[in-house]
């Protein structure tokens, strides 16, 4: 008598199914775990160039005319800026995510800090929404 050796199908279809529940469950963790890395960015670059605008402001009285919103903030992997409403007392700095769902976070002189898009969804919120589900 020979003993047969390898897999049934049945087995091999059993595995598979896990797999694909794993699957199923874990990439959208996965995905929204990347997200709130990239958000991470934005988030803090926009506080380090609020904080630059503030202490050019206290050299030259004005945010017009000088400081980051004047020369440009430099663009990350992920993220454009740019700013906006820049006058003597005020101004705005926006990021945007360059691929993907839009993300559109804003920091303003008074450290208003707004949520704009997340995921592509307009939310419009007067605080940074790291990850999905949050609120103010």
């Amino acid at each position: 008598m020979q003993r047969q050796r390898g897999f049934t199908m049945i087995e091999v279809l059993i595995v598979v199914a896990i797999i694909g529940i794993l699957a199923t469950i874990g990439y959208p963790s996965y995905v929204d775990y990347i997200d709130r890395g990239r958000v991470m960015e934005a988030t803090s670059q926009l506080a380090d160039s609020r904080v630059r605008m503030e202490q050019t402001f206290q050299d030259n009285r004005t945010y017009a005319g000088v400081g980051p919103c004047n020369a440009g903030i430099a663009n990350t992997k992920y993220f454009s800026y740019a700013c906006s409403n820049v006058t003597a007392t005020t101004f705005t700095i926006t990021a945007t995510n360059l691929s993907g769902p839009a993300f559109v976070y804003q920091v303003d002189q008074a450290n208003t800090r707004r949520t704009v898009t997340y995921k592509g969804t307009a939310v419009g919120l007067n605080c940074w929404i790291l990850k999905k589900g949050e609120t103010c």
